[in-house]
């Protein structure tokens, strides 16, 4: 068969062309009506452009191509003839191609991926090769054509550009919040810097008062002004948000100044202790010399003291020169020797553990004391009792002892012992004269005040009893002490009875009224009560009479018995 259209196939051109433009309009209209429906994901693509594949086009408008008929007359056996033999169809061509373009853009179709699966009516598009073939019925069985976008997956990925937005805006957000942090650390890293210079300045101005340093002053002050400056710049940073734009180096150079100010602080604290140090080494060098000072002075007193205990001032007394003034004094040296062994014995009971407000409510049992510690008047008491009991006799409780008959015998007697012991130690006397007069005293008024059971309680034994009784004289302290005690009630009695005439001794009932005439009241809260008249409660030291002297015995004064009060 001839390559060349006969005038046989001219009509069926004419007509495969008539039937391919109405088929096309019919696709037309039907891809036009079923895109606008669809919704699915089945019929669109993910790609992002809908264009028609180029095969695609030439399976859509293959009738307009020059083909040649086979003599079958199947459009298989056709063969392609030159554009020339088909000029008369050129302007429903072009409108075809207008079509097909129109429904391009409109549909979205790709260029370069296909439909899954899109049926229009009788036309069925397939994900294909770019190869597509026609039925026997001239119906197109495979287009290659790209897949149609969802709608949906559209959505989705407009939301999640949405949300990348949003975690950018956050994320700026988040990294602004915590530069504007930095800032304000770097802000306040600097307000303590200041601070800590602030303080550094002010302990040098006070290092610089004192001792007063004019020129540190002047520097200080000119630092502490500048500091406050600095504060007053950052408060107004601070109120117009004028941050530093590079914290971490100001937080750094903030933290460096803010170290030297505290090891400036710690350095004029160091300055400020040394000075100290040396004001304190300066007081102990005052205080020490002082100190010698006070001890030279206990010396002489020391010295003035012995010499009034050995009452140096009776040398060069004679018996006709003696005055109620030389009683007086002898009499004070004693008590106060009585009150030194009294104390010494208490000390004694409080270790042995005797109890103390028994033991001085079995001297007296009636008295009420004022104060817990008055009770040491009841000893003082019991030992001025003992001690003075046979004062008014001349023997003084030495009954066996002889004395010259006459009166001014007696005197120069007495006053010749009282001259000989008055500036001798007792233990020193007793030594060189173990028989005399004293010595026997000394025996008799120890085994008296001294009871065997205070005696083992004090000691354990009664090692210096024995020796007493033996003729012989402890060394011990307890025994020097009571020694120099009866030592001074001694002279007292020598120098009563070298008056003439003598001096009379006296003491005052319990219970009596009180009267400044004849006592003298040791408890001076007495007086200060008004519930009731004091009454004596026991004489504590003894009074005395030269012819018209009186000297006041020494009372403990006790509330009346009407209206009896407790201890305290």
């Amino acid at each position: 068969m001839t390559k060349g259209f006969g005038s046989a196939g001219v009509p069926a051109i004419r007509k495969t062309s008539f039937l391919l433009l109405r088929e096309s309009e019919t696709y037309h209209t039907a891809i036009s009506r079923d895109i606008s429906k669809l919704n699915g994901p089945a019929y669109w693509s993910s790609t992002p452009g809908p264009y028609l594949h180029s095969d695609d086009m030439r399976v859509l408008l293959g009738p307009y191509c020059c083909f040649k008929w086979a003599a079958s007359g199947n459009p298989r056996d056709m063969d392609s003839v030159k554009p020339s033999a088909v000029t008369p169809s050129k302007s429903r061509l072009a409108r075809t191609f207008a079509k097909v373009l129109h429904l391009r853009a409109a549909t979205g179709i790709a260029r370069s991926m296909g439909f899954r699966r899109l049926s229009l009516k009788n036309l069925e598009f397939r994900r294909s090769s770019p190869k597509n073939s026609w039925n026997s019925e001239g119906e197109i069985q495979e287009i290659g054509i790209q897949k149609v976008k969802s709608l949906e997956k559209v959505k989705d990925e407009r939301n999640a550009g949405k949300v990348w937005v949003d975690r950018s805006r956050s994320f700026d957000k988040a990294n602004e919040k915590l530069q504007e942090r930095a800032a304000l650390e770097a802000l306040l890293a600097k307000l303590f810097a200041s601070v800590s210079s602030v303080k550094a300045a002010y302990a040098q101005l006070q290092y610089a008062q004192s001792p007063y340093d004019g020129e540190g002053i002047q520097v200080a002050d000119k630092v502490v002004v500048s500091e406050l400056q600095n504060l007053s710049e950052l408060k107004r940073c601070f109120f117009k948000k004028q941050f530093d734009p590079s914290p971490e180096r100001t937080l750094v150079l903030a933290e460096i100044e803010e170290q030297k100010s505290v090891l400036k602080t710690y350095e004029i604290m160091g300055k400020k202790l040394e000075s100290q140090v040396r004001l304190k080494d300066s007081e102990i060098v005052f205080l020490g010399e002082k100190l010698d000072e006070a001890k030279s002075q206990n010396k002489l007193l020391e010295k003035r003291l012995n010499q009034s205990g050995q009452l140096h001032m009776f040398d060069n007394l004679h018996l006709s020169g003696l005055s109620p003034s030389h009683f007086v004094t002898v009499l004070r040296h004693m008590v106060k020797y009585i009150r030194t062994f009294v104390r010494m014995m208490m000390d004694e009971m409080k270790s042995s553990g005797w109890d103390i407000h028994a033991a001085a409510k079995a001297i007296d049992q009636d008295v009420v004391y004022w104060k817990e510690d008055h009770k040491c008047f009841a000893f003082e008491y019991f030992v001025c009792r003992e001690m003075f009991d046979a004062f008014q006799y001349p023997n003084f409780s030495l009954p066996n002892e002889s004395l010259p008959d006459k009166k001014k015998q007696q005197q120069q007697l007495f006053f010749v012992r009282f001259t000989e012991l008055k500036s001798m130690k007792a233990k020193e006397y007793l030594a060189q004269n173990p028989r005399s007069a004293f010595a026997k005293f000394c025996r008799v008024k120890y085994l008296r005040v001294v009871h065997p059971k205070m005696e083992t309680s004090f000691f354990g034994n009664l090692n210096q009893r024995n020796l007493v009784n033996a003729g012989e004289f402890p060394s011990s302290n307890f025994f020097i002490s009571f020694a120099e005690m009866a030592k001074r009630v001694w002279l007292l009695h020598c120098l009563a009875f070298s008056f003439n005439p003598e001096a009379a001794i006296f003491q005052v009932s319990k219970g009596c009224r009180f009267s400044e005439v004849y006592m003298e009241s040791l408890a001076e809260e007495a007086f200060l009560s008004t519930a009731s008249e004091p009454q004596v409660g026991f004489t504590v030291v003894p009074g005395f009479k030269l012819g018209k002297t009186v000297i006041q015995c020494q009372v403990y004064l006790s509330p009346s018995q009407s209206t009896p009060r407790k201890p305290r």
